[in-house]
């Protein structure tokens, strides 16, 4: 059996405070029953797993639904649904072993045939809409050898593939088949530790235990059933109402606590605070590199020379986020190359040099450049479903920096799902602003490479030929080290040499609950905030 490559170090943020410890350090012993009350920030756009790209959704869905193998903390995997999976010395073949005894709710039993259609009917853009569309690219083929064994085979050696294969969830084949299978709910069926029962769109959605649960990642604390009887997740976009919640005792724990707010939490005795650092790309600002003025490169250093991020984070946030620098989290330790921090940026004098060089040298009454009578405007298009963490709000600071430090119009539109999604196939856009929360390589791929290949994102539209050699040459071999090496070169040339986006802070996750809650915490390795299986309430 193999790894998932060298063992990764992740550098987590977490704080625990005040009477208990939710992390899972409670001397107490668990407490099964009850029902748990969470308000959550972001409602799931879809419920079926595999159609949803919003990471602080996950927290809900991992409840029902689970993948072959659990991420641990060092970035290595244990058994989850796949009892042991093994790589070829080749780099072509992978092999996962199933769990014996393992059924999906509606009583399927959990099968490689099973397993096999998962990623068969991934592989179809008719149903996945380019979800997983960069590493299933590499795959040939996948079959059940029999009952316990899925074989996958790829056309050609692709590092990151473990990655995604161990960590897409499974729902049960039957799902398929059923009208609701792209939005999801209660009938599309999975394994989980929780039953998704009822979901009221723009208000909650609830779940019930899963009795005859008894599978497990390896590395929870605790095997069997749920404590829980019954969680219900409320839909509450804004941190204040979130907080009200919560102080008021309307919720028992909530994720997503603003700057201003976690003060209210830390080191207070009726409550417990934690905080750890996101795996992924850093939120940023992705300039369009082929659209307005943002095809200039000298525009693109100029806004970025503009903005000084660190008083902008710390003005909104109160010292409670990390600045981005690199293309991933600076908790990836094995592919994040330090060297770039503090290597661009915040330089007014040359913002304001290259924009009169690039022949934006008159100013209009409103005091914004302009050139041809044509105003220097960048638009920014962000879709409002992945707005969260007060980030309108960081927009609009970037926004008057860039007016005020330099003369650019950076106009903001918060724009409905369907809207973005047009804007992003006809490339009408200045600057799209998201973050990602895919690991492994995979989200350095969905970023970088060409955006005519297998659907990538690449908001920057960067087709620069030594991208795709850097990211070809990263995933050809199983060596992490020559790996970080590729990632190193490309990180410093989208950035420093051609200003493809503007890094702004990495996105982390909060939680605050009353003492009564025990075992919340976050995920070992991506630092989501875990489902609701290992929690359980002691309300005295």
């Amino acid at each position: 059996m193999t790894a998932l490559g060298a063992a990764t170090a992740v550098l987590t943020l977490m704080t625990a405070c005040g009477g208990s410890d939710t992390a899972g350090g409670d001397s107490a012993q668990p407490i099964s029953g009850g029902s748990l009350t969470w308000g959550v920030e972001t409602e799931p756009t879809t419920l079926n797993p595999h159609l949803n790209g919003q990471g602080k959704t996950k927290l809900l869905l991992r409840n029902s639904y689970e993948s072959l193998l659990q991420r641990t903390a060092d970035g290595g995997v244990v058994p989850w649904l796949a009892a042991a999976h093994e790589v070829s010395p080749d780099g072509l073949t992978y092999t996962f072993t199933l769990r014996d005894g393992v059924r999906f709710t509606d009583g399927t039993p959990l099968t490689a045939a099973a397993v096999a259609l998962n990623f068969t009917k991934m592989k179809d853009p008719a149903y996945s809409g380019g979800f997983g569309s960069g590493p299933l690219s590499n795959l040939d083929t996948v079959v059940a050898k029999d009952e316990r064994t899925a074989v996958f085979t790829l056309k050609n050696p692709y590092s990151p593939f473990l990655d995604y294969a161990g960590t897409l969830e499974i729902i049960s084949p039957a799902a398929f088949e059923l009208p609701q299978l792209k939005s999801g709910g209660p009938e599309i069926a999975g394994t989980g530790p929780f039953i998704l029962d009822r979901y009221t769109k723009g208000q909650e959605i609830h779940f019930r235990k899963n009795p005859d649960y008894n599978w497990a990642p390896q590395n929870a604390k605790h095997q069997g059933p749920a404590y829980l009887d019954e969680v219900t997740y409320r839909f509450l976009p804004e941190s204040s109402v979130r907080t009200g919640a919560l102080t008021s005792g309307q919720v028992d724990i909530i994720e997503g606590i603003s700057g201003n707010d976690a003060g209210l939490f830390e080191d207070n005795p009726e409550f417990t605070y934690q905080h750890a650092l996101n795996a992924g790309s850093p939120y940023s600002l992705y300039l369009n590199s082929t659209y307005g003025a943002a095809a200039d490169v000298k525009v693109r250093k100029a806004l970025i020379d503009s903005v000084d991020v660190d008083a902008v984070l710390q003005s909104i946030y109160r010292g409670e986020r990390t600045r981005g620098w690199g293309i991933t989290s600076p908790n990836d330790e094995l592919f994040y190359d330090k060297s770039i921090e503090k290597s661009y940026g915040a330089d007014t004098n040359a913002a304001n040099r290259l924009l009169d060089e690039a022949g934006w040298t008159v100013r209009d009454d409103k005091g914004f450049r302009t050139k041809d009578g044509q105003r220097l405007t960048i638009e920014v298009v962000q879709a409002q479903s992945t707005v969260r963490d007060q980030r309108d709000v960081l927009l609009q600071a970037i926004q008057a920096q860039a007016k005020q430090n330099a003369g650019i119009d950076l106009a903001i539109a918060l724009v409905d799902a369907g809207t973005y999604t047009d804007r992003r196939k006809n490339n009408t856009f200045g600057s799209i602003a998201n973050s990602d929360t895919l690991t492994g390589g995979i989200d350095i791929e969905n970023h970088w490479y060409p955006v005519t290949a297998f659907g990538t994102l690449n908001y920057s539209r960067a087709a620069d030929p030594e991208l795709t050699a850097w990211l070809k040459a990263a995933a050809a071999t199983q060596d992490s080290g020559e790996r970080a090496k590729q990632y190193a070169q490309l990180q410093r040339f989208v950035l420093a040499d051609k200003a493809y986006a503007l890094p702004l802070y990495q996105p982390e996750d909060q939680i605050a609950a009353a003492t009564y809650v025990h075992g919340a915490g976050f995920r070992a390795y991506h630092q989501f905030p875990e489902s609701a299986y290992d929690i359980w309430v002691d309300r005295g």
